[in-house]
């Protein structure tokens, strides 16, 4: 049983594995903020994609040489989560801090944008 790269108590195939997999959806704009984030971590950028609103959503989502290390979460509200995800680039580390919008479309949660700090 491996941690979940979202940094929750459970492990990977019971917190963020089965959003990935589409056998429940998210429940909260953090929920699948914490999603998309274990997405990027484990290479699951179908999951990302399909996550992200289609009004913003890219044409693609494309690999990156980032190794995702962990993930703070800052505050969450209804639909906007301020998280701190840290990573590491060519050994040297880093830290993305963004607030991410989410909105319900279809009775599902997607990423719509997020202002960087």
């Amino acid at each position: 049983m491996s941690a979940c790269p979202c940094g929750a108590a459970e492990s990977f195939s019971r917190c963020c594995q089965p959003l990935h997999r589409g056998e429940r959806q998210a429940g909260t704009a953090e929920e699948l903020m914490r999603s998309r984030y274990s997405a990027y971590a484990v290479g699951d950028l179908d999951y990302v994609w399909r996550t992200w609103h289609p009004r913003t959503r890219p044409a693609e989502v494309v690999p990156s040489d980032v190794e995702w290390v962990s993930l703070e979460i800052v505050d969450a509200s209804d639909d906007e989560v301020e998280f701190r995800a840290h990573y590491r680039r060519e050994g040297r580390p880093g830290t993305l801090h963004e607030r991410s919008r989410f909105a319900v479309r279809a009775r599902r949660w997607f990423y719509v944008d997020g202002d960087l700090f």
